[in-house]
């Protein structure tokens, strides 16, 4: 794997004060073979001319601009000028491990029917302060209702593969993980590496989501085609609580209400391939139901909250659903306290659901 080309797809909008950071951590890789491709979602901030001032020089990075259409839509633009035999995301106000490359491509060694590995995540805070080494299970409910053994079948050790002595205790896991992808995402996407010849069968990022709800659609029919591994060590630095970014709760509603739209088709067309007691399944269809129910409430549409939260309960009855139900038919000022509260309890963080 030391020849294969990595085509790192770097979607931007006005973050030209980090996305320095992101290209500095594609510099140091380990593995030197790959191409950065830049796409500029429509950025006011000056992004263009850093890049030519501070990568002019380097042939790998390559810079493309377009009009503002989101992340995803950045993303596929990536995509289609990809050249490599396997396609990297990062997003630009992220950071990788200098060994990242390195690593996920031995992964692809060891068991090469696999489609896409991914890894675990650290996350720190605005000031660059460690808030949790492996943050995964904390940011996807999903993956905390699993053990590696419900997962995965099989696990690999990964001493040796680098230089990094942590990946010395680290091991790759593969298995075939759609039935459980379908409660929810537990891959991050600038954790991933995938071939490219399973991407052209996946297709692109479904604008129809915008602004969240991509990313789950798309690893969840990468899934569906194949084995897959995940390695339980942390490749990149993910900061949390970034002003301006899509887990904000503004944009809760519509995450909660693209993991319905994502997981409903599967469940009514393909039943038969899920390998989910129902309960569980129905316990997954609660909780989206109750998830979006939620968001409405302190979105202020309560009609609307109503009819998600009662269908939450008629898939599984819960407390929460119930409690939230109930506040459909309180005051707006009740609810604007309501949503603090909410907020607080969070530590001020919208953590990303499903």
């Amino acid at each position: 794997m030391r020849d294969a080309l990595v085509s790192v797809v770097i979607p931007t909008y006005n973050r030209a004060a980090v996305l320095c950071r992101a290209l500095e951590s594609v510099l140091a890789q380990t593995h030197e073979k790959w191409e950065a491709l830049v796409v500029d979602d429509g950025s006011t901030d000056g992004t263009a001319e850093l890049i030519a001032e501070r990568f002019g020089g380097e042939p790998r990075i390559r810079y493309f601009y377009k009009e503002n259409g989101g992340v995803s839509s950045a993303r596929n633009k990536g995509i289609q000028v990809a050249g490599g035999e396997f396609i990297a995301f990062l997003d630009s106000d992220d950071v990788w491990a200098p060994w990242k490359l390195e690593l996920q491509l031995a992964c692809f060694a060891i068991e090469p029917e696999m489609g896409m590995v991914w890894t675990n995540m650290t996350a720190v805070d605005g000031e660059g302060r460690l808030v949790e080494e492996r943050y995964l299970a904390t940011m996807y409910r999903s993956r905390r209702m699993f053990t590696d053994e419900e997962l995965f079948d099989r696990s690999y050790s990964l001493k040796g593969k680098t230089g990094h002595a942590g990946a010395d205790q680290a091991h790759l896991r593969t298995g075939c993980v759609f039935s459980q992808m379908i409660t929810g995402s537990f891959v991050h996407t600038s954790t991933v590496v995938m071939r490219t010849s399973w991407q052209k069968q996946v297709g692109l990022f479904n604008l129809d989501y915008r602004p969240m709800g991509e990313d789950f659609d798309f690893h969840l029919r990468t899934t569906r085609l194949g084995r897959v591994g995940f390695v339980d060590l942390s490749s990149i630095r993910y900061e949390i609580g970034v002003p301006g970014a899509l887990t904000e709760r503004k944009n809760m509603v519509a995450a909660a209400k693209n993991f319905l739209r994502t997981v409903e088709p599967y469940v009514e067309r393909e039943r038969d391939k899920i390998k989910l007691p129902d309960g569980m399944i129905r316990q997954t269809l609660s909780y989206g139901y109750r998830w979006y129910g939620t968001e409405l409430v302190l979105g202020g549409e309560a009609k609307a909250a109503r009819a998600a939260l009662l269908r939450s309960l008629r898939e599984k009855w819960s407390g929460g659903a119930m409690l939230f139900l109930c506040a459909t038919w309180l005051p707006q000022s009740w609810l604007q306290a309501l949503r603090q509260l909410r907020r607080v309890a969070r530590g001020g963080h919208w953590a990303k659901e499903g």
